[in-house]
C-alpha cells in the first residue's frame, strides 16, 4: 500500500515535525541520496528533504519485517551494506550452515583480541563466555552437517562477514585501556544485534532441512542473552 500525501506552503515547524518524527524510527537508519530510509516493525518511511520544502510528498511502504530487517543487517561495525541490496539473498542450507560456522567463528576471534588486550574483569568475563558459547555452537552445527553429509558451502555472505572481520580486527588492534574496552563491547552490540536479525529473518525461515532449522531456534535464546549481558555491560561505557 502506497499513501501520498501532496501538500503545498508547508511551514517550516511542519517540516521540522515530520523529519523529527522520521529520525525518531529506530532500528538503524539508513541515509541515502534521497534523504533516509527508515525502517520499523516493517514499514519503510522515505522522505526528500528537497520536496518537503516544495510539495511534501511522504510515501509509506508496507513491507515484511523479513526484507526490512535484512536491508540493514549488516550497518554495524563488522557488517557493510556493500555486499547486499535491501532484498535479502536466496541460501541454501549448505550456504546457511556456512554463514552460521562463520559468524561464531568472527566473534570467537573478537574475543581472543579482548582476552590478550583488555584488563577490565567485565569485558574478559564476557569475552570468555563469548569463547565458550560460540564454539558450542560451531561443535553443534559441525556435528549436524557431517550427520546429513553437507559441506557448508562458501558464498557471498561468509566471504563479507570475513572481510569486515578483518577490518574490525585493525579497529581493535589500534586501540588500548578503556578506549579499546568501549570499542568492543560496542562492536559486540552491534554485532549480536545483527547476527539475532539474520537468524530470525533470513536463516531460520530459509532453511529446509528441519533438524538445521532446529539448531537454528535451538541457539538464537543464547545470542539474546549474549546481547542483554553486552548492553549491560555497555551502560559502564
Amino acid at each position: 500500500m502506497i499513501e501520498y500525501i501532496n501538500r503545498k506552503n508547508v511551514t517550516k515547524k511542519e517540516k521540522l515535525n515530520v523529519q523529527a518524527e522520521c529520525l525518531a524510527i529506530k532500528n538503524y537508519p539508513l541515509k541515502n541520496k534521497h534523504g533516509f530510509f527508515v525502517t520499523s516493525a516493517g514499514l519503510n518511511t522515505l522522505y526528500s528533504s528537497h520536496s518537503l520544502f516544495l510539495n511534501t510528498r511522504i510515501m509509506i511502504f508496507s513491507k515484511t519485517i523479513k526484507k526490512a530487517a535484512f536491508g540493514v543487517l549488516f550497518s554495524s561495525a563488522v557488517f557493510s551494506t556493500s555486499a547486499f541490496s535491501q532484498a535479502k539473498p536466496q541460501l541454501t542450507d549448505p550456504e546457511i550452515a556456512s554463514v552460521a560456522v562463520t559468524a561464531n567463528q568472527v566473534d570467537i576471534a573478537n574475543a581472543n583480541i579482548a582476552i590478550a588486550r583488555s584488563k577490565d574483569s567485565s569485558i574478559l568475563q564476557f569475552a570468555e563466555t563469548m569463547k565458550r558459547d560460540h564454539q558450542a555452537v560451531i561443535d553443534q552445527a559441525v556435528a549436524l552437517v557431517t550427520k546429513l553429509k553437507v559441506t557448508p558451502k562458501d558464498n557471498a555472505v561468509s566471504q563479507k562477514l570475513l572481510a569486515d572481520a578483518a577490518n574490525t580486527k585493525k579497529m581493535l588492534e589500534s586501540k588500548s585501556g578503556k578506549a579499546f574496552d568501549k570499542a568492543y563491547i560496542d562492536n559486540e552490540v552491534a554485532y549480536h544485534k545483527a547476527v539475532i536479525s539474520v537468524i530470525e529473518t533470513v536463516l531460520i525461515p530459509e532453511a529446509q532441512n528441519a533438524e538445521l532449522k532446529s539448531l537454528l531456534q535451538k541457539v538464537l535464546p543464547a545470542f539474546h542473552a549474549h546481547l542483554e549481558h553486552a548492553e549491560m555491560i555497555q551502560k559502564n561505557y
